[in-house]
């Protein structure tokens, strides 16, 4: 555990450090989350080793917990500097990337596993660091849409092959919003009120605060940090599953999730920073798998050339994306 500890808690530390000094701490979270961690995840081993998977780590859900409070004291600390502080315009806008960073790569990642978790109190935990960057409804799309339809065309974050990551976001964050709605209202209780009223007054509050932190200027930040996490998210979604599709069986059904749905990396620091989200075949195979037990066996799962920040990269550029990846996909098609 003391990895995924060091390796979240440190642009913890430097995100607020940043925000209430200023100067080199500014500086210091942005290159933390950037340079830093591709340098890291270069020049050290793969990390190809597997815990028990059968471990319980009772110390996830805390980290979980701890690291969701941190979400919302690192929000509110970043909101108040860049509205209220006498902080240099560049300093500004570095303390922005870095925090906006932080929420896509590590708040998102634990909110994720939050919503995935067996107690009520956790998920809706998770749910609640979702509101907060105005996209509570991907606590209902991606257990009921993405889980179950993941690797079809009935998945909107699912991209096929040859679609860019631009033409595929607007599409994919209105198909997951529409069909999470469903979702939701086909399991709907007579006289239960639907989730998402409570997502869109979430998210409402969200922008309350924003605007009680920081005025009308608060609350267009706010909104910028949240759209520029759910780009984050997508990017995510987009990069892991690009172009695999799950084979139709003779009955019209998709297959069963396998390993090979899926695209992984083994890099060490992205790794635990992101809550081992890149190993994320075992995740669609074992939902309720506690995150330090997640496996990863490179010769069953597709595997990216590059650490899963450095690919979300390439994904917006569609042209250097199609040169990385279509080779690739097209070797692991022949292969499977």
């Amino acid at each position: 555990m003391f990895k995924f500890i060091a390796a979240t808690f440190g642009i913890v530390f430097l995100l607020l450090a940043g925000a209430l000094f200023g100067g080199a701490w500014v500086w210091a979270a942005l290159i933390y989350i950037t340079l830093f961690a591709y340098g890291i995840d270069r020049l050290t081993p793969e990390a190809l080793g597997n815990s028990d998977p059968e471990a319980e780590f009772p110390s996830s859900n805390a980290l979980n917990v701890t690291l969701a409070f941190a979400h919302f004291i690192v929000l509110g600390t970043v909101l108040f500097a860049l509205t209220q502080s006498m902080l240099p315009v560049s300093q500004k806008l570095a303390l922005f990337l870095a925090t906006a960073l932080f929420v896509g790569q590590i708040g998102h990642p634990n909110a994720h596993e939050l919503i995935h978790r067996p107690q009520r109190a956790l998920r809706r935990l998770g749910r609640a660091v979702y509101m907060s960057i105005l996209m509570g409804h991907h606590a209902s799309a991606h257990p009921l849409v993405h889980h179950v339809h993941v690797g079809t065309a009935e998945d909107p974050v699912s991209a096929p092959k040859g679609r860019g990551f631009w033409r595929f976001f607007g599409r994919a964050w209105i198909g997951s919003y529409r069909k999470g709605y469903a979702a939701e209202a086909k399991r709907l209780k007579p006289g239960a009120q639907h989730p998402y009223l409570s997502y869109n007054l979430g998210a409402a509050a969200t922008l309350l605060a924003g605007f009680a932190i920081g005025g009308a200027v608060g609350v267009v930040l706010i909104a910028l940090l949240g759209l520029y996490a759910q780009l984050q998210i997508f990017l995510s979604d987009y990069v892991q599953h690009y172009g695999l599709r799950r084979k139709m069986l003779e009955n019209g059904k998709p297959e069963p999730v396998g390993p090979q749905h899926s695209w992984n990396t083994p890099h060490r620091f992205s790794g635990a920073m992101m809550l081992n989200a890149p190993r994320h075949s075992d995740h669609h195979t074992h939902p309720a798998r506690a995150y330090p037990a997640l496996q990863l066996v490179a010769a069953q799962m597709p595997m990216l050339p590059y650490s899963l920040p450095m690919m979300a990269v390439i994904a917006l550029i569609p042209p250097l994306w199609r040169r990385v990846m279509d080779p690739r996909l097209a070797e692991w098609e022949n292969q499977t």
